[in-house]
């Protein structure tokens, strides 16, 4: 599989996902809605919503935010969302796809394609790029969790498929249906992970210029500025000199 890219961490110690956290934990904090609205409100009894909690916990989301958000799903006001998948090319034929919730399709698609046409990308249908993403549980620890072979040996323990480490911290990663269960042993053996989701994973990276890294970073910027849109994953890679021009 793809090596892990360094962007995700270089955007974080650049501070962007400070500049975004009120925007973060009101997408949290709808995930976690519809998550206890979709199964039950019992974090224990609900892996979707167990990943939802912890994902809000691993950026301070506060305690009372979250059991709203919960309450919230078992009220007969709470709203009714859709969840969809859109896919497309930025610049240079870049891959991006799309995750989004929303109460109205069609604000969402024409806001999406809106950005897309903008930034000099354009919108396909879905499944034209994520054939060249394989769709796995995610789960990251950060350096201090132990070495290298310490943590591969933890996570095949745990049932892993997979782990990438550097200095930043170590990536595990393993399939849809087992991230849970996997979640869970590793917790028991290295302790409380940082994050641990579903994501789509590129086979392969990118490694993109200055230019071409700034036009895919505004498009990146006007999707994650959207209230419907939930995450966005990309295949390229920034390299270190790069990202320091970006700052």
């Amino acid at each position: 599989m793809a090596g892990h890219s360094k962007w995700a961490n270089i955007q974080h110690r650049k501070g962007k996902q400070d500049k975004l956290r009120s925007k973060m934990f009101s997408k949290l904090a709808k995930e976690i809605t519809v998550a206890a609205k979709m199964g039950d409100p019992d974090p224990d009894k609900n892996p979707r919503l167990r990943l939802a909690v912890k994902a809000a916990k691993a950026v301070s989301m506060p305690k009372d935010v979250i059991e709203r958000a919960i309450k919230k799903s078992i009220g007969g006001d709470a709203e009714s969302y859709t969840e969809i998948r859109y896919e497309g090319y930025g610049v240079n034929g870049i891959a991006i796809i799309v995750e989004a919730m929303t109460d109205n399709l069609n604000r969402t698609a024409s806001n999406v394609r809106s950005y897309f046409t903008k930034c000099g990308g354009n919108l396909g249908q879905t499944g034209s790029v994520s054939h060249s993403f394989d769709r796995v549980g995610e789960i990251s620890y950060p350096a201090s969790a132990g070495s290298a072979d310490d943590v591969m040996m933890a996570a095949l323990d745990a049932g892993a498929d997979d782990v990438e480490s550097d200095d930043e911290g170590h990536w595990i990663y393993c399939s849809v249906e087992s991230l849970s269960e996997v979640s869970d042993a590793l917790e028991k053996a290295l302790g409380e992970s940082t994050e641990s989701k579903l994501i789509w994973k590129p086979q392969s990276l990118t490694e993109v210029d200055l230019e071409t890294a700034q036009k895919l970073m505004r498009l990146i910027d006007l999707l994650e500025e959207d209230d419907d849109v939930q995450t966005v994953t990309h295949n390229f890679d920034v390299p270190e000199d790069v990202a320091a021009q970006l700052a």
